[in-house]
């Protein structure tokens, strides 16, 4: 899109941070008006958390962290020598940035569960069942199922719906990576594909797959607010002091995993 490609030289001639309001007021607001706009889109109230990510894989890993971190909120301070075992549920078509996201978190590969998909590439959702059973009758953790908007070899959207009445009866996080398929709730006619979103904790959107948007632009949604900082935030008193002359919920850098973050909202904002 040739405004994005305006907004990527604008952004590259601005050449600042994100990790304060203070470094980089217009944009900061601009991230939080663009990252509501999304929520909304998803079918989640103004209330709620976000960031832009350098890609979908890093916004599937804030995603992992956050429901490890709400299954165990003490792994933020002990690890996981504490912890018990964690259990990961994805389908067996899900982009392998999830099985990446277990081994940076800790949970490892072992304890990721392939989901059977049918002949389309869609989860099946009563072998997700099971899968969890057998999770619980071995006393882990049941903590996080990673459902697929868009696989990236079938274009198959995972039951959504189904998944997240699973997901509420055992109470478990649900994600739904959206990377790929996320431009279907800007359609009437196919955001039908996505029924059900609304029920996920995270979601991960790619505006630079089907929206035109140049690299990199991705963006990881929660549906409840301070869950980034309550995950990842170290109150680095140098940069993130509380007595500053604004509001400083609007300093995202104590959230993010990175402190130096890329401006990635201007050119999705142009548009």
């Amino acid at each position: 899109d040739t405004i994005a490609v305006a907004g990527e030289f604008l952004t590259a001639m601005a050449n600042t941070n994100m990790f304060t309001y203070e470094i980089a007021p217009v944009f900061t607001l601009m991230e939080e008006v663009t990252l509501q706009k999304l929520r909304n889109l998803i079918g989640w109230p103004n209330a709620g958390d976000g960031i832009f990510s350098p890609g979908g894989s890093i916004s599937n890993l804030y995603a992992v962290l956050a429901a490890r971190f709400a299954s165990f909120p003490s792994v933020k301070f002990q690890g996981l020598y504490e912890a018990p075992r964690l259990i990961i549920f994805t389908s067996e078509q899900a982009h392998y940035s999830i099985k990446r996201a277990a081994i940076i978190t800790g949970i490892g590969l072992d304890y990721v569960r392939l989901v059977r998909c049918n002949e389309r590439g869609k989860m099946d959702s009563q072998h997700l069942i099971e899968l969890i059973n057998e999770t619980i009758k071995m006393g882990h953790i049941p903590c996080m199922v990673c459902a697929t908007g868009g696989t990236t070899v079938l274009g198959a959207f995972d039951p959504i719906e189904e998944i997240s009445k699973i997901c509420k009866c055992f109470g478990i996080w649900l994600h739904v990576d959206c990377a790929w398929g996320s431009g279907v709730l800007l359609s009437k006619k196919h955001r039908y594909l996505l029924n059900g979103i609304e029920n996920a904790d995270s979601v991960t959107w790619n505006p630079h797959k089907a929206m035109g948007v140049t690299l990199q632009c991705s963006v990881i949604l929660f549906k409840n607010e301070s869950v980034l900082e309550n995950c990842n935030g170290l109150c680095a008193d140098y940069l993130f002091q509380k007595d500053k002359h604004y509001d400083t919920s609007y300093d995202t850098g104590d959230k993010s995993i990175q402190c130096g973050r890329r401006n990635d909202v201007f050119k999705l904002w142009l548009m």
